[in-house]
């Protein structure tokens, strides 16, 4: 007999024909370059865009170019306001940038302050924050309480949801997965292009109650391929918080601690927004420009989050210092640390690109005012279980990292270092597999992500449409048999 909707719901098992996130369908034909190969003939149409497109230094400079939306002196060119955070990180004086202590506030409220006052009353703040960015304003508790419930009350996936989970959901990366869901959603929205401010609101309230879930059942999916399990699914908790359901989905029946879920809250809040310029948020706003569907902007939101530049920055710092760990005899030799970190940056260690993960940021230029919070609540975790020498260890690296990268590579820009330094420290010790890293990330910044797309919606309104201006000369066309 087939099962009833409420005991597909509650049931914790999954096998291969209940769902699809256990196939792993190849696809049949090769690559171009794999079935026809590399002859001569195809070497412009895969060279052309490095040996044409390089543009000369020269021409940047005569044109006041803004790569990167960047002015010459590193710090971001302006095309907006905003009223959702402040990240400060130098001052300008008669022009010239100067380092300055770094802060990090939403709306107007100091990050430091935020954490501190709700954990100074043993209270998770994610939700808290998330209301702050979305509605502009601090909760009264009530209004938290309505905030919780809504978010509790989409936990739930759609019916159906699971049995389609997408067909492709076997992948390389949980944030590629998580894209393809969230556009999934879409199809089960019955009006998903309506960008009216209710359903906005609507549609940010599923995804961060479904996101949870949704990143971390694709990690138990992939598991269960390799190890020929089937899918643990648990019921959703909808009174859990978001901090919570994450760590409820991974751990099932092993439980987890308050404050193990405390200090993901920390993250979480940490990770939550961070201006309107970095590369993700930006992307929303590019999006969310043209008038295109919340979920559009928010795939597009997780692919930019994806890059290892931004959001998978995370992931790359944790690979690092478990490599450091690897090579380094004595971790607590400043020479011996020190000397392979030059070997990284040299690019004959590690993976080779001569970066320090963890070490420099675009605004940030003394300190990052969230990996000061961080590196508190990880030296109490790291106490407990026993890895106070790692923890050193990224401390080692912090201290002597801008120093080397100023001798080694030349870079006279101030050094400050960045919170992915610690990230991955802190999700290992709470037992979040890497893959799941920036998932996480995405997951708390998805507050600020809706915060910044109704802003653009109901603020600028205007389509975003820089310049880029051609440098190429004018070409007369050729006749085929002539070239």
């Amino acid at each position: 007999m087939a099962d009833t909707p409420i005991e597909r719901r509650h049931r914790q098992f999954l096998t291969n024909t209940d769902t699809s996130a256990l196939q792993r369908i190849a696809d049949a034909y090769p690559m171009p370059s794999e079935g026809l190969g590399l002859p001569p003939e195809s070497d412009q149409l895969y060279r052309g865009m490095i040996d044409e497109d390089r543009i000369d230094d020269e021409l940047y400079r005569r044109y006041d170019v803004k790569r990167g939306l960047r002015n010459a002196d590193g710090s971001g060119v302006l095309v907006g306001l905003t009223t959702i955070s402040n990240v400060h990180g130098y001052k300008k004086v008669d022009g010239k940038v100067l380092p300055d202590k770094g802060d990090l506030q939403y709306r107007g409220y100091s990050i430091a302050d935020l954490v501190a006052g709700t954990h100074g009353e043993d209270r998770f703040g994610y939700e808290e924050v998330a209301y702050l960015l979305m509605a502009g304003r601090l909760p009264r508790e009530a209004e938290l309480d309505d905030f919780k419930a809504r978010i509790g009350s989409r936990r739930q996936l759609p019916e159906g949801y699971l049995d389609i989970f997408p067909r492709t959901s076997y992948s390389h990366s949980i944030m590629n997965v998580l894209q393809r869901a969230t556009m999934l959603l879409y199809a089960f929205d019955p009006t998903p292009d309506d960008t009216n401010p209710t359903h906005e609101v609507d549609v940010a309230l599923s995804l961060l109650g479904r996101w949870p879930r949704v990143a971390s059942i694709a990690h138990q999916a992939a598991v269960a391929t390799v190890t020929g399990e089937r899918l643990r699914v648990p019921p959703a908790q909808e009174s859990y918080t978001v901090a919570e359901t994450i760590l409820d989905v991974l751990r099932g029946e092993q439980g987890f601690s308050r404050e193990e879920a405390m200090l993901l809250d920390v993250m979480l809040m940490l990770h939550a927004e961070h201006g309107g310029g970095n590369n993700s948020s930006f992307t929303t706003r590019v999006l969310s420009s043209s008038g295109t569907d919340a979920y559009s902007a928010y795939t597009a939101a997780l692919g930019s989050l994806k890059g290892p530049k931004h959001g998978g920055a995370n992931y790359k710092a944790g690979e690092m210092i478990n490599d450091i760990c690897d090579h380094v005899r004595d971790w607590g030799s400043d020479t011996e640390v020190g000397d392979y970190l030059t070997q990284i940056l040299e690019g004959n260690a590690f993976d080779g690109t001569g970066l320090i993960y963890g070490l420099g940021h675009a605004v940030y230029t003394v300190t990052d005012p969230r990996a000061e919070i961080v590196k508190g609540y990880a030296r109490q975790l790291a106490e407990q279980k026993g890895l106070l020498d790692k923890l050193e260890l990224m401390e080692r690296v912090e201290r002597l990292g801008p120093q080397l990268m100023h001798d080694v590579r030349g870079i006279t820009k101030p050094i400050s270092t960045n919170i992915d330094l610690y990230t991955g420290f802190v999700y290992s010790m709470l037992g979040i597999p890497r893959d799941l890293f920036t998932p996480v990330f995405a997951i708390a910044r998805m507050a600020g992500w809706a915060a910044h797309r109704m802003e653009e919606l109901y603020g600028q309104a205007r389509i975003i449409r820089p310049a880029y201006k051609s440098v190429v000369e004018s070409q007369q066309y050729v006749p085929i048999d002539e070239r």
